[in-house]
């Protein structure tokens, strides 16, 4: 095959993976376009013996490593923390690449896989944040209370933006799971080289976190004010034709 042709064919395949992954979902994250090519490169990939749930349960396993890695932390040496760069690694091959892989096998499961999903993050965020609890000591331990609670929220604002937009989208702004992942490994890195530097960082994160939550907050209030003038103008519309 011509290279010429064969670069037509893989540029047109690729466009088409990214289609079949992109439905049921919106992304608005800094790094969504290398992401989503990454990902429609990987899907492809798969072993055919391999589900979308075996996928969810390597991400929920990634998180355990993260977990385990600030435990090993704390117990034997910060080195250890570099585990859980790899579990954020592994977090988000298996968490990026479920749902995605049903849709590119034409067997998506919507609402199962958005249940699974949420539960699974919820559940990813607390180990995370009791590893942080288990690690540092002191007054920094409730940066670690304070940062689920934060990811939290977000979860529920994205269940609000889905309920009020029919839209379902996990990012605030150019923020995302990867965005996060990505800073917070950097976080452990960090730590590694400057021990301690995690106490102060933790806090800068958590107010960040604080700030996207409270903007997102009344962005949500505009639009779910704007839907309410909207759905009022349409029962008086109605009732006016019946009349």
């Amino acid at each position: 095959m011509h290279p010429k042709n064969h670069q037509s064919d893989w540029t047109a395949r690729t466009s088409e993976v990214l289609a079949l992954i992109a439905k049921g979902r919106k992304r608005t994250n800094l790094l969504r376009g290398p992401e989503q090519r990454a990902i429609a490169w990987l899907v492809q990939r798969v072993p055919a013996w391999m589900s979308s749930d075996m996928l969810s349960a390597i991400g929920f396993f990634g998180s355990l490593l993260v977990f385990v890695s600030f435990l090993l932390a704390g117990c034997y040496h910060r080195w250890m923390l570099l585990l859980g760069v790899a579990g954020f690694l592994v977090s988000w091959a298996g968490d990026s690449l479920d749902g995605r892989l049903a849709y590119y096998r034409g067997r998506p499961r919507k609402w199962y896989g958005f249940t699974l999903d949420i539960t699974i993050d919820w559940l990813s965020i607390i180990l995370i944040g009791a590893g942080f609890i288990i690690y540092v000591e002191g007054p920094w331990e409730v940066a670690g209370y304070f940062f689920v609670v934060m990811y939290g929220w977000e979860i529920i604002l994205a269940l609000i933006r889905y309920r009020i937009t029919n839209e379902y989208s996990i990012d605030s702004g150019i923020m995302g799971p990867t965005e996060v992942r990505i800073i917070v490994s950097a976080v452990l890195v960090m730590e590694v080289i400057l021990p301690a530097s995690i106490h102060y960082v933790s806090i800068f994160v958590c107010l960040a976190l604080l700030i996207v939550n409270i903007l997102d907050s009344f962005k949500l209030l505009g639009i779910a004010d704007k839907k309410d003038k909207e759905e009022k103008m349409e029962s008086a519309s109605e009732l006016k034709g019946q009349s």
